[in-house]
């Protein structure tokens, strides 16, 4: 008996080891065919457009850890992901040329300012603006999300407070004209380590980190997701009471996702200031983070593959359409997100993974896969109750 038992975990241990081994061939072929053949056929400003779209990937990455598998529905993230784009803005707004006569960002003298504010000091160091394009976000969202979920908040009424939490960044931000601009926020970058960044090799490079990252990220969270610390999540998405009175106490878990979905959402928005050129708290105002949650909605909860799909399909719809239809592309959104919701509700990958499988073992004339005991669906006795339980 031991040693059935000991033969079958060996099959189960081998299983999901040769499915982590092609899901990681997948990854890498995908980020082989995005960094050498892409470039091929996309030139120009279509590959910046992709490189961004990959970035808004990463905070898609992000919104789905919480949302999907843990079940708290962030309005926020925009405030993370304008946090990091800041952080590494700040740093490329001090690299002045050689022999400048000021050491003040153009917007500052404008205002009158004369002297560099404190907290700006440490930005000209790359490695301390590297760090807290991260920390900066994941301590925000951790300190946010303990105020939250020790007081047992969850639900609509955590998404009030994420969303209230834009309003105040945003407001606040708005309001700085001499420390971060005001409105208009940051941009005009000249150069980092001496190399334009406007320039196509520059714009190339990003590109290709991007790709990292984004790779990167989606490592993390397939770990984080695929172990024992998965499987609290989605218990503590499908019923907190029952973990707490397991013995868990499910605040430390939330407030740790929570915080590095942040920390996800400021390398995304790091990234995505590269390839654009400015961050401004526009990209903090709740219609951004709304959007944010279509992506992860459209492409399928619980599945770190739609997150990416439906982030990058959702804007590259944005951007044809909005292109043609500029008036009009609100509505499309809209009716996006409620065809979504009505007919989809698992997102494109969940129809694939069900009735999208069922449709074409159909087509193909194979039999449909069962999702009970296959002995009883295909009894005959079973059948011919089942169509005759009426009469």
């Amino acid at each position: 008996m031991t040693a059935d038992v000991s033969v079958e975990r060996r099959g189960i241990d081998w299983a999901k080891r040769r499915s982590l081994l092609l899901e990681a061939a997948i990854v890498l072929a995908v980020a082989v065919v995005l960094m050498f053949i892409a470039p091929l056929v996309l030139r120009g400003f279509y590959l910046n457009l992709l490189g961004r779209f990959l970035a808004l990937a990463i905070v898609a990455l992000g919104i789905d850890l919480i949302w999907g598998f843990t079940g708290l529905l962030s309005l926020g993230h925009g405030v993370f992901f304008t946090l990091g784009g800041y952080a590494l803005a700040m740093h490329l707004k001090l690299q002045f040329p050689p022999g400048s006569s000021t050491q003040l960002p153009e917007f500052m003298s404008l205002y009158g300012g004369t002297e560099l504010p404190w907290f700006w000091q440490p930005f000209f160091s790359f490695p301390f603006a590297a760090l807290a394009v991260l920390l900066i976000p994941a301590i925000v969202g951790g300190l946010l999300g303990y105020l939250i979920f020790r007081n047992r908040i969850r639900g609509v009424y955590f998404s009030i407070l994420t969303q209230a939490t834009t309003i105040i960044f945003f407001n606040f931000f708005n309001g700085q004209q001499k420390l971060f601009n005001g409105t208009n926020g940051l941009t005009d970058f000249k150069t980092l380590f001496g190399v334009p960044v406007s320039s196509a090799g520059a714009q190339r490079t990003f590109y290709i980190l991007t790709i990292l990252f984004l790779a990167l990220s989606y490592a993390l969270c397939r770990w984080l997701t695929s172990g024992r610390f998965g499987r609290l999540l989605v218990a503590i998405r499908d019923d907190e009471s029952r973990v707490r009175f397991t013995g868990y106490n499910p605040t430390g878990y939330k407030v740790l996702v929570f915080a590095i979905s942040a920390a996800l959402a400021g390398l995304a928005g790091a990234m995505f200031t590269l390839q654009t050129g400015i961050i401004s708290p526009n990209s903090m105002n709740i219609a951004f983070s709304i959007e944010m949650v279509i992506w992860v909605a459209v492409g399928g909860r619980a599945s770190l593959v739609g997150a990416i799909l439906g982030a990058v399909l959702v804007n590259l719809a944005r951007s044809l359409l909005s292109t043609r239809f500029p008036d009009f592309w609100l509505f499309f959104q809209g009716g996006l997100f409620l065809l979504v919701v009505l007919l989809l509700p698992n997102g494109i990958v969940g129809w694939l993974r069900t009735d999208g499988v069922q449709l074409f073992r159909s087509l193909t004339g194979r039999r449909k896969q069962t999702l009970t005991y296959p002995s009883l669906e295909e009894d005959p006795e079973v059948e011919y109750e089942r169509q005759n339980l009426g009469d």
